[in-house]
């Protein structure tokens, strides 16, 4: 949501400890070289894996005798306590350093020098009169993902509500919040649950306006109806100008603070109007909702007027050009951080504002003048300067106990049939042959990769096991961009305990095939034998494209600099069968 979810410590890293072997007949390796051939030629660089077979024979259920079926010790990772902060440090406001945030890299070694701090925040800013907490485009991101570790990531709501909190009560600011959209991603049954944990969420924090994105209008429009109604019809705070729910969610709000008027209401691009096939949904082309909304809100007479707009870049200045009274443009658009100032929108009067994506950011308005005459802007990252706080960690866990308690029927996810139609057999299994590959993956944090989320190393409070977006990197045998089991493939530490952990077979696809060949469970020429063996040899460079679908550039950004790939290999360095 919490892509995707892999939340090892960041030796993790040592990733391509995917790639176990599988191939039989293989000669030792040389010492420092690559992968010998049958024939005792010097070794290629490459290492085995699954690719769909060709002309290899398939095999009906063959019966494989596996290891006896123990539940693995649970290993509880070490206990990461973030360092203490100043509780004051985001708001200094002296000269501001050049980073805004934490440059450490998974490879740092502990003789490297500590990052650099960050950015001091709102430095030269009086107190405004008012203040608009900018957020959007949260994509299902309640909280940060990845192998990096809390320090070096960005975004959650916990953060968010850690700074918001800072704002109103530290330092006595008077602050109005308002959502761009797009809380979740997908759709289905998790998505809706997260959709209403963010939503409880934005009531805590206390959100005046919220706007619709496309992954939101997904969803069944009953939950999404459930979960942002309130028992006082005033008091709902997700509106749109050109899409309504079942008639009842409001257009736009008028919001009173301190004398100021700020008029508020949110638009749904027509360019992400084809990304919901959703016939509940009420939808208006966007010019037209606007222009039923202007005339109200005009007549309102409000001091400064903000459009919420779920929409691109470049439609999102379209509407600030055709309708001139909004001098703030809040926008979804944009496809990465947000820009270090607000856009001045060229023959209008109006600013646009950036909320950039995964909820890593929130950008903070100040309002000054008695009219609003003045604005000013900081982008603020939701670093880890920012701690947790309970009320945020308690709807985490109850989130991830309404995933427990459903399971993956109540979930609706069903296993699906691998691409190459073979099944699973668990690294215990290869390791009766490969068996040194077998030991230098014992001794990598894959091989306990499913228990860094029964035991998480930091936030160990909330166990994610049960959680597909996070299992689905943590285990043999799961979808990773999909997020639901291959047959065979792992489904709890009870029922599966030999999936347990990232195994050979993520990289070598499915051995039961291979397995029941090299034992003599069916009948097979030595060419298809042969085939078999082909099949699961994986290229370096393969493997590399194999990792990154867990590995990507926000779970584990320093896997992808220049050299990165290459220097992991080497502490897993391993080749065929003894």
């Amino acid at each position: 949501m919490l892509m995707i979810p892999v939340r090892t410590l960041p030796a993790i890293l040592a990733f391509v400890s995917l790639s176990l072997t599988l191939m039989v007949g293989c000669q030792p390796p040389q010492a420092g070289g690559p992968q010998p051939s049958d024939k005792g030629d010097k070794p290629q660089t490459e290492v085995a894996v699954a690719e769909p077979p060709v002309d290899s024979p398939k095999v009906e259920s063959p019966e494989v005798e596996s290891p006896p079926a123990e539940t693995p010790p649970m290993l509880t990772a070490p206990v990461v306590t973030p360092p203490a902060m100043e509780k004051e440090a985001p708001m200094a406001t002296e000269k501001p350093a050049e980073t805004e945030t934490p440059a450490k890299t998974e490879s740092t070694e502990a003789a490297d020098p500590p990052p650099l701090p960050a950015r001091e925040l709102f430095v030269g800013w009086e107190k405004p009169r008012l203040a608009l907490f900018l957020t959007g485009e949260q994509h299902g991101y309640i909280e940060p993902c990845g192998c990096t570790g809390l320090t070096n990531q960005k975004g959650g709501l916990n953060r968010r509500f850690t700074f918001l909190n800072q704002l109103r009560n530290d330092k006595g600011w008077d602050v109005v919040a308002l959502d761009a959209g797009n809380q979740v991603r997908r759709f289905g049954r998790q998505a809706e649950i997260k959709f209403q944990t963010t939503a409880n969420a934005i009531k805590q924090m206390d959100y005046e306006a919220i706007t619709f994105g496309p992954d939101d209008l997904r969803l069944s429009v009953d939950e999404v109806f459930v979960a942002v109604a309130d028992e006082d019809p005033e008091k709902t705070r997700f509106l749109a100008a050109n899409a309504s729910l079942l008639g009842v969610t409001p257009k736009y709000r008028i919001i009173e603070r301190d004398g100021l008027k700020i008029g508020v209401t949110g638009v749904f691009g027509d360019g992400r109007r084809g990304e919901v096939a959703n016939n509940e949904v009420e939808f208006q082309p966007a010019v037209e909702g606007l222009e039923a909304v202007w005339p109200e809100l005009e007549a309102a007479k409000c001091d400064l007027y903000v459009l919420l707009a779920s929409a691109s870049l470049e439609e999102s200045r379209e509407y600030a050009r055709k309708f001139p009274g909004f001098r703030l443009i809040v926008t979804a658009g944009g496809a990465g951080e947000p820009t270090l100032q607000m856009e001045k929108i060229e023959g209008t009067d109006a600013q646009m504002v950036q909320v950039g994506v995964k909820g890593m950011f929130a950008g903070v308005v100040g309002i000054y003048g008695d009219h609003a005459e003045e604005l000013k802007y900081e982008r603020v990252p939701l670093d880890a300067r920012f701690p947790d706080s309970d009320e945020m960690m308690k709807l985490l866990a109850n989130y991830q106990q309404q995933l427990e308690a459903l399971g993956w029927d109540g979930l609706g996810i069903k296993p699906i049939e691998h691409p190459t139609g073979r099944e699973f057999v668990g690294s215990s299994k290869c390791g009766e042959c490969h068996t040194t590959a077998f030991e230098i993956w014992e001794k990598t944090p894959h091989s306990h990769a499913t228990h860094t989320l029964v035991h998480p190393p930091e936030r160990f409070e909330v166990a994610r096991h049960f959680d597909p977006e996070c299992i689905a990197c943590h285990v043999v045998g799961w979808n990773q961009s999909q997020y639901v089991p291959y047959k065979s493939g792992y489904l709890s530490l009870e029922e599966t305990p030999l999936m347990a952990g990232v195994g050979c077979e993520n990289c070598h696809g499915p051995g039961a095939d291979h397995v029941a060949a090299e034992e003599g469970a069916m009948m097979l020429s030595e060419a298809q034998i042969a085939q078999l063996r082909k099949d699961m040899v994986l290229p370096l460079e393969s493997a590399r494209q194999t990792c990154i679908k867990c590995h990507d550039i926000d779970n584990s950004p320093d896997f992808h600099n220049t050299g990165a790939f290459e220097e992991y290999w080497k502490k897993v360095e391993h080749y065929g069968k003894d």
